[in-house]
């Protein structure tokens, strides 16, 4: 059911802000990711836009319901989906979208492989994320000019419509990479023109990373040590000169591979293990990583290094 969001009378916007629920779910996006300040500035404009719509339509001024459509550029581990599962709830707390769900997809969700298969996987999939957002992850991979028999087009025409005359009760968010996303849009110049906002996500610097892992290690309850935290900076650095750095999704593998060191460390113990030895990475853990025998690491040419996330 969709929450009463209307204001008393003479209310203030942070009070709207507040009393909508907004606040609280712009508050958890801020807690669960690190950075991306134009990112959580420009979801704050959209949701102040909203709010202040409500406000005008309330007051008897001329509203009708904004264009809400988007598009996420940027690399892979940005962020893009989290943001994403957030504009969905604000939009439900604002009574935008009815569930204020998130269904996430790719082509391969979308298009089917013979003639008579694409339609009704498309519909199905907009039925389902009906009443909330679909994300369409690497969405220009539905359009593949190369391709004579490809059933993309089919799916991208019935997109189309749904995102036009369901435009009250289904969000499309479009991401992939930026460079890819421009090339999509220039292909298709029906969908360029129902995205009402571009949204960037900037890859995550040195330090943010670190934060992003204290995060990460915060969360499972471990801690690197006096030795380990350093070595861990030492192979950030590293792997971010690394072909197929993710940002924050590389980050999470890398702890996961840490963690299983550390595990297989510690299974060897003969003695009872404490919650410290339980809980603290060692340097050790951390430089068994190859990224430290691989030629970035002894290069001063740090980017023709081949290794990927170990």
């Amino acid at each position: 059911m969709t929450p009463d969001t209307s204001p008393p009378a003479n209310t203030t916007p942070s009070a709207m802000l507040e009393a909508s629920g907004v606040k609280q779910v712009l508050d958890k996006l801020d807690a669960e990711l690190i950075g991306l300040a134009p990112v959580k500035g420009r979801i704050r404009d959209i949701a102040a836009l909203l709010l202040i719509d409500k406000l005008r339509a309330e007051q008897g001024l001329q509203s009708q319901p904004p264009s809400l459509h988007m598009c996420f550029t940027g690399n892979p581990g940005t962020g893009k989906t989290t943001v994403a599962l957030r504009m969905a709830e604000v939009l439900k707390q604002l009574g935008y979208v009815r569930k204020g769900h998130l269904v996430a997809v790719t082509r391969d969700d979308l298009v089917g492989q013979f003639i008579g298969h694409t339609a009704p996987k498309t519909k199905e999939v907009v039925k389902k994320a009906m009443g909330g957002v679909l994300f369409i992850d690497e969405a220009y991979y539905l359009y593949k000019p190369e391709n004579e028999r490809d059933y993309g087009q089919e799916s991208i025409e019935i997109l189309l419509q749904t995102m036009e005359n369901n435009r009250d009760d289904l969000v499309v968010i479009l991401a992939g990479y930026k460079d890819r996303m421009d090339t999509f849009f220039e292909s298709n110049p029906g969908m360029a023109s129902r995205i009402a906002h571009h949204i960037d996500f900037p890859d995550y610097s040195q330090t943010e990373l670190m934060q992003i892992a204290q995060l990460m290690l915060t969360h499972l309850n471990y801690r690197f040590d006096a030795d380990a935290e350093p070595a861990f900076s030492r192979y950030v650095a590293l792997r971010r000169e690394q072909p197929h750095f993710a940002n924050a999704r590389s980050i999470r593998n890398a702890l996961d591979r840490i963690r299983l060191r550390h595990a297989t460390r510690l299974f060897t113990a003969d003695t009872a293990l404490t919650r410290e030895q339980l809980c603290t990475l060692q340097a050790e853990d951390v430089l068994a990583s190859r990224v430290f025998t691989s030629p970035a690491a002894n290069s001063a040419a740090p980017s023709s290094a081949k290794a990927g996330d170990r």
